[in-house]
């Protein structure tokens, strides 16, 4: 089947004079989750994992992803003529550089302009120079090949109340616009549909797992105009122009910019595609930098982080709800059933819309596996022995969550119980540290990964990623990663979910999210350190405690404590018990 689709689109490119195709795992609004309607490469290639480029010349196939995806692609390609490149080695060829290497020089590379970022095309353009090669942005092949694409999602639009968003529209519009009038700019065009919806306190349900809707905004200095797919109720359009935002059609953006009178645009090159921001730039001056919003969003208010707290309470309930019933009834469960009664001990919690990305229940070899996804006819059965390794969060009113546990269904074997206490040993290293203002994402994924580094081991993937409120579970612009040079600020919500994996054999990761805040200040500065929100026991039957040292008790115990404390309200008396087992005090202080 991929054979033959790979066929028919080299047969279209052979059409329209092209020698490579470039399909990455995008929409036109540069979204990591997006809409089944712009799901081309996962058709094409086979691949289902939610970053990837697919390159396709006449006579060859690439997959480029990055390690977390490594095992899944693997087995999704096998058999396939599509070569796999794994972007975070650093003896990987980028895609451009590939292109430069198999191509003959006047080649044409094509792509649809609507779902490449302009960053991402010029820097494929300036690449491929060296070989008097050329892009061509105009062509979406998806639309002739793709006879059974899904259909274009258009949900329902509604209020995001003030009493969860801490601000309202009014109040981050001022912001936006001081901030424009300080870039001395006119419009901020924004694309991405996080950054809208966290703007103008509106949510939907175009994108799995995320609390988004299509649309696109143009911001001036006391106007806005809102370009929708989907529907709202008459009284919020309403309530939205009397503040001074216009609703449009989706589809007529395009027709609104032709013409729009000469103006001094700001957009973020990152997240515009190459179609818009070539159309953006035929008759306006352009001042290009990350969107206004994208920082200001990362910064949560006291409100927020206030919902973020209680949603933590709610989420560590479901999740050891959920162990308790695993412990009691895994012999007759998959990865798949496992998962699924997650998902629903989450939804009986208050506020709860959906889960935050698709739960991740990795068993035994499974568990070495970044991003698993299980199927029907592989997924296999739990058995009272291995390793299971759960992800998962819940996109509540009052916040976003994600939580990684690992846990062990029976006997654990040595280098399980090293892997485990070592990747614990990793999450409080970080999060116990207190650093001084101005440090960078990548500082501290480095400290973060000396105790797996001590083993000879690293991990394959950053320690961890900003998230969103009530938005998307990865948010930047802070990473705990390599190459990150983003300043940690107070207010930021970021994981820590530091993993070793064993290809074959087992995968550990633990996860929590941390919130930025203000130590202390000394003669030296401003000092910043971590409050931890997530709640949910770590399972001590895989510790080796002559492992940690007294401080690393101490925080565990203290971890534990507070788990219990937060949680018991909530809890029966069976649970309770439960609960108090699992977080008991462990010796040695």
């Amino acid at each position: 089947m991929i054979s033959l689709r790979i066929k028919a689109l080299r047969q279209l490119m052979k059409n329209c004079g092209l020698e490579a195709y470039i399909i990455p795992s995008s929409d036109p609004h540069q979204s990591e989750y997006v809409a089944e309607y712009w799901q081309f490469r996962s058709w094409l290639s086979g691949f289902t994992g939610s970053a990837g480029t697919l390159v396709v010349t006449q006579d060859k196939a690439g997959l480029w992803t990055d390690a977390r995806y490594y095992l899944r692609a693997k087995k999704s390609l096998e058999g396939s003529e599509v070569q796999l490149f794994i972007t975070t080695l650093d003896k990987t060829p980028t895609y451009e550089t590939w292109l430069q290497q198999v191509l003959k020089p006047n080649a044409v590379v094509g792509f649809d302009g609507y779902v490449l970022s302009y960053t991402e095309a010029e820097k494929l353009e300036r690449s491929l120079q060296n070989k008097n090669m050329s892009i061509n942005g105009n062509l979406d092949l998806s639309q002739t090949i793709w006879t059974e694409r899904p259909l274009m999602p258009s949900g329902h639009i509604v209020e995001y109340p003030v009493h969860f968003a801490g601000e309202s529209r009014t109040q981050k519009l001022l912001r936006i616009r001081l901030a424009m009038a300080e870039k001395k700019v006119s419009l901020h065009f924004l694309a991405t549909l996080d950054d809208i919806a966290w703007t103008l306190n509106l949510r939907g349900s175009d994108v799995p797992n995320t609390p988004v809707f299509l649309s696109y905004a143009l911001i001036g200095e006391s106007q806005a105009w809102l370009f929708v797919q989907g529907s709202m109720d008459l009284a919020l359009s309403r309530q939205l122009e009397q503040e001074g935002i216009i609703l449009k059609p989706y589809k007529e953006l395009e027709t609104f910019l032709k013409d729009f009178d000469s103006q001094t645009i700001y957009l973020d090159p990152q997240k515009t595609s190459y179609a818009l921001r070539e159309l953006l730039s035929l008759q306006n001056t352009l001042n290009e930098d990350t969107s206004l919003a994208f920082w200001m969003k990362a910064q949560k208010n006291p409100v927020e982080i206030s919902g973020h707290r209680q949603a933590q309470v709610r989420d560590g309930v479901a999740m050891i709800r959920w162990w308790r019933w695993l412990e009691q009834s895994f012999a007759r469960q998959t990865e798949i059933s496992a998962a699924e009664t997650l998902d629903e001990f989450r939804r009986q919690g208050e506020y709860f819309q959906g889960p935050s990305f698709n739960t991740i229940v990795g068993y035994a070899t499974n568990s070495a596996v970044g991003h698993y996804k299980a199927y029907p006819e592989t997924t296999p059965t739990l058995k009272p022995e291995g390793i299971l390794l759960v992800d998962s969060g819940g996109q509540y009113l009052d916040g976003t969550t994600d939580v990684t546990r690992t846990l062990c269904l029976g006997h654990a074997s040595a280098k399980q119980t090293l892997a485990f206490t070592t990747v614990l040993k990793s999450l409080i290293k970080l999060s116990t540290l207190e650093f001084p203002e101005g440090t960078l994402g990548d500082h501290l994924d480095a400290i973060a990964r000396e105790p797996l580094w001590r083993q000879g081991w690293d991990c394959r993937h950053g320690i961890g990623h900003g998230v969103g409120h009530f938005l998307n579970v990865h948010e930047g612009p802070q990473r705990f990663s390599k190459n990150n040079q983003i300043v940690l600020q107070p207010g930021m919500i970021t994981s820590c979910e530091p993993g070793v994996y064993f290809e074959g054999e087992f995968g550990v990761r633990l996860e929590n999210l941390l919130l930025t805040y203000r130590s202390q200040t000394t003669p030296f500065g401003d000092f910043y350190g971590f409050e931890t929100l997530t709640l949910c026991p770590f399972d001590l039957t895989l510790l080796d405690e002559t492992r940690l040292t007294n401080l690393e008790r101490k925080w565990l115990n203290d971890y534990h404590a507070r788990v219990f404390q937060a949680l018991v309200p909530l809890l029966n008396p069976e649970e309770e018990s439960w609960l108090a087992q699992k977080t008991r005090a462990i010796g040695g202080l």
